[in-house]
């Protein structure tokens, strides 16, 4: 039984620890961890006049769940620099409307480090902040964590990755 198009001797699925973030252009270092892009559509209820007593469902809106990004604390302010377009405290803490909204490219690799899978996420920004982690000097194995959650306007699959060729 064939289960992959290019690499016919390939059995297993993708593992999801090789992956990477870009934003502005460039790849934000660090990111260990990426919450699931999950989409949502509403189911709308309705009657047919016919019918009174069943009812039909329709597809209603859709909404986009928020996107968690995580990495280990370092010197590197991309995520503190965004946050800080949402909310400042400069005049009246109001938001940076030029550039707060970025969009966000996540790729998938392949334990080759080729892209198996890209995906575009649009008008992202940040809506929630963790510049810290709970800080506990008896916890000798934990690694600070800085934190971002993202609001955002969807996102879709990038169509013209192809599965790469594997030797």
């Amino acid at each position: 039984m064939v289960e992959f198009a290019v690499n016919t001797y390939r059995f297993d699925p993708y593992k999801n620890f090789k992956f990477r973030v870009q934003l502005d252009g460039r790849y934000v270092p660090g990111v260990s961890r990426i919450s699931p892009l999950i989409r949502q559509t509403a189911p709308l209820a309705w009657r047919s006049g016919g019918a009174p007593n069943l009812d039909s469902l329709s597809p209603g809106k859709t909404s986009f769940a928020p996107i968690t990004l995580e990495r280990g604390l370092t010197h590197d302010p991309t995520f503190e620099d965004w946050a800080d377009k949402a909310f400042n405290l400069d005049g009246d803490a109001g938001a940076s409307l030029k550039d707060f909204r970025k969009d966000m490219i996540i790729e998938l690799m392949n334990l080759n480090g080729q892209i198996v899978h890209r995906y575009f996420v649009y008008r992202c920004w940040v809506s929630e902040y963790q510049a810290l982690p709970e800080l506990d000097a008896n916890d000798d194995a934990s690694i600070a964590i800085e934190r971002i959650v993202l609001q955002h306007g969807g996102w879709t699959r990038d169509k013209d990755v192809k599965e790469p060729q594997e030797g």
